[in-house]
């Protein structure tokens, strides 16, 4: 068991750290006061080849791994990016790249992985629903073949990049639910292009990550040719698994980046910050023991989070992958809201001022309690899953 990073992976590390210092949260505190897209930074991934990292070279990208992409998203987060250092590339790279490189036909990878190597086709996913939510098997989009088109219609929410996308990565059901053999049978998996008249776009105004837009998503009559199938028909639900267990090990590394970020921040200036006996504050055990204990919790969770990856990478089954993915985003989502908070108290009233950063990413680190799954979500599959109890809710 190595734990020694190859020179490699030192260098996309590197490479990360470097691009992270022309980005530094001054950046985006502009860009989410502004609600604008950080364009700039976007350049900068794809001309380091981050947007590529898990493409086939055939395709134009780097050939590399889950694990590689998580090296470089932990040292944008970590390093001044927050939230933003992981947003992007989930949303191309996992949603758009992975998905279509281990589950795409040939004729889907030569159409759209060029692009999404070179930065130039951003992607999202049209998974959530209003009355789904988490549970993905109640989607009540429908694809409906016709001739030799699908015809796609329902209504999708918390989308995000939907507004921008040039691929959207659409979760549909093929046959109704009260028809299928099991109720994993009948969902499947399409890519259609953006923008289409069929695809009403709206924006949800959100308590943050302003700097990329989250949507509610309209699809009316959305017509697609038969190829617009992301095989196999009908037994889209283990793709989607396998396209889950990524974005989940993704968030698990935003925890881990934010929580160090802000855990570096509060470092920096509880050294300086002194107070009644002329003694630096962070020499008071009530900020220094909740952070240093929130910083190796956070390596703790990164550790599983590898070996997560490292299964993934080596094509290991998506239960085995999702057993660790989900263990690691527990902890890591704790650990990382306890270091925040705590970098917050140790600003003391300038935690809560916007130019000191720690507030915005109290906003950002919230969400991941939330998305990709629920801490509850992933507290019943630990239950069920790996320690065998019943069932503690119903689909």
């Amino acid at each position: 068991m190595d734990f020694e990073f190859t020179e490699e992976q030192k260098m996309i590390a590197d490479s990360a750290r470097d691009i992270a210092k022309d980005f530094p949260p001054e950046y985006w505190r502009e860009k989410e006061e502004n609600g604008e897209f950080g364009e700039e930074f976007w350049k900068a991934l794809s001309k380091a080849g981050f947007t590529g990292i898990v493409i086939p070279e055939e395709y134009g990208g780097a050939g590399m791994g889950m694990t590689e992409l998580l090296i470089a998203m932990e040292e944008l987060a970590a390093n001044g990016c927050g939230m933003a250092g992981v947003w992007y590339l989930v949303l191309t790279e996992v949603f758009g790249g992975m998905s279509i490189v281990r589950h795409g036909t040939e004729e889907q990878k030569e159409k759209y992985l060029p692009g999404i190597a070179k930065g130039e086709l951003e992607f999202c996913m049209a998974l959530t629903e209003p009355d789904a939510g988490t549970n993905t098997l109640n989607t009540r989009t429908t694809a409906v073949k016709d001739g030799d088109e699908w015809v796609i219609n329902g209504n999708k929410i918390f989308i995000s990049g939907a507004d921008r996308a040039k691929g959207m990565l659409i979760i549909a059901r093929t046959t109704p639910r009260e028809k299928a053999p099991k109720k994993t049978h009948g969902i499947s998996l399409f890519l259609a292009d953006l923008p289409n008249p069929a695809v009403k776009v709206n924006p949800i105004p959100k308590h943050g990550i302003n700097y990329s837009k989250t949507c509610e998503v309209s699809i009316s009559n959305l017509r697609l040719p038969e190829d617009a199938l992301m095989p196999p028909l009908d037994g889209g639900w283990y793709s989607l698994l396998d396209t889950l267990n990524p974005e989940r090990m993704s968030f698990t590394t935003a925890a881990v980046g934010i929580g160090k970020l802000a855990i570096s921040k509060a470092v920096e200036y509880t050294k300086q910050r002194k107070v009644f006996a002329g003694e630096p504050v962070g020499s008071y055990q009530g900020l220094q023991f909740p952070l240093a204990e929130a910083y190796a919790t956070l390596e703790t969770a990164r550790l599983m989070n590898f070996k997560a990856s490292t299964l993934f990478d080596n094509q290991a089954s998506y239960r085995d992958v999702g057993t660790y993915a989900n263990m690691a985003k527990l902890v890591a989502v704790e650990a990382g809201v306890k270091a925040v908070y705590w970098a917050m108290q140790s600003f003391g009233g300038y935690g809560y001022a916007k130019e000191y950063d720690v507030e915005r990413w109290w906003r950002e680190v919230n969400l991941i309690r939330l998305a990709p799954v629920t801490q509850q979500m992933a507290l019943a599959y630990v239950g069920e899953h790996i320690l065998g109890m019943p069932k503690s809710y119903r689909t």
